[in-house]
């Protein structure tokens, strides 16, 4: 989904503060102009993009009040579907006072000849402004006061929210956990939506480090090649593929290790991702596989493009016989300091 081509067609806006005791619903839909044409524009954007967006599918057998309110769906009814949706939310977070106060915002879009329908939960954020005010003697004072219901500004990203296909009402949301009945849940999904989440991208590739972390502590604890090797294997695979393909690293690392590449099999069933896929959207998730990042136990830091590790002319580590490491940098042209 592309940024320039998302395109809003409407818009309404419910206040969801828990302290009131009842919603605060709206009976018109947002007069929409460019500058609040861009504000949505730009929470679809970071939303759809990033790597913390699950899929979720409905269940048939759940019972789940918002997949019948998603198959009768209307544009010219959004007004009703969003006072509904409002409610039901409302419903959750009163029961549950961790959840936080929000505006809720419905929007209805359009991308790539496909209609989308967006809830996006604007959690308040504290934030301060300026105020006056005329003194006894006529003079301006001049304070600065404490706003609790800002919203979020276009350059931050929600923590939930929800992006339905409107064709075949596909489901991908963002959510954060708040505790309910004791327990930290994810109630958008799991409560309010009513519907199956699969792992995001992120979490997956989590799942996928932390077997690589523990493998490698655990037969490779002393041998920095073999950890710098796995950075550069999982790079060298999200350059040529576009994704991080954990049974092939298992292969490329631990062909010749038998006991370490079952472990680390072991470990990837566990979360089903054995025969899976990684597939980062966002260059923030893979920016730190770009370089190898090294520190000597005597203090210096050495920051290497993946590029130059790669070519064993600019870079090579030998290992001296008596245990130390070390490191040949070749071809410089000229030295900086930052």
């Amino acid at each position: 989904m592309q940024k320039d081509q998302i395109v809003i067609t409407n818009a309404i806006v419910h206040i969801l503060e828990t302290d009131v005791g009842m919603p605060v619903l709206s009976e018109y839909l947002l007069e929409r102009h460019e500058e609040l044409n861009d504000l949505l524009r730009a929470h679809i954007y970071k939303v759809a993009t990033g790597d913390d967006l699950k899929t979720c599918v409905f269940r048939d057998d759940e019972g789940s009040e918002m997949y019948e309110l998603l198959k009768n769906f209307r544009e010219d009814d959004l007004i009703g579907f969003s006072k509904a949706a409002a409610t039901r939310l409302y419903d959750i977070m009163r029961a549950n006072p961790s959840i936080p106060s929000a505006d809720f915002c419905v929007v209805t879009f359009k991308s790539e000849g496909r209609s989308y329908l967006a809830l996006l939960k604007l959690n308040y954020k504290d934030s301060f402004i300026h105020m006056t005010r005329n003194t006894d003697e006529g003079s301006n004072y001049i304070g600065i006061i404490m706003q609790n219901a800002t919203l979020p500004a276009s350059g931050s990203k929600l923590t939930e929210a929800v992006i339905i296909d409107l064709e075949d009402l596909t489901i991908r949301i963002a959510e954060k956990k708040y505790e309910v009945n004791g327990v930290n849940t994810n109630y958008l999904s799991e409560i309010y939506l009513k519907c199956y989440a699969k792992m995001s991208q992120r979490t997956r590739m989590k799942i996928v480090e932390k077997a690589l972390d523990q493998i490698n502590n655990k037969y490779f604890e002393d041998d920095i090649e073999k950890q710098l090797e796995t950075k550069a294997v999982i790079e060298n695979q999200i350059r040529e593929e576009g994704a991080i393909l954990p049974a092939t690293i298992g292969e490329k690392l631990y062909d010749e290790y038998p006991t370490a590449k079952e472990e680390f099999k072991q470990k990837l069933e566990k979360y089903n991702m054995a025969t899976e896929e990684v597939r980062p959207q966002n260059e923030v998730t893979v920016r730190k596989y770009h370089k190898q990042y090294i520190r000597t136990d005597t203090g210096i830091e050495i920051n290497i493009p993946m590029d130059e590790y790669n070519n064993n002319d600019s870079v090579e580590f030998i290992t001296n016989p008596d245990g130390t490491i070390s490191i040949v940098i070749r071809n410089i042209g000229r030295l900086m300091t930052k």
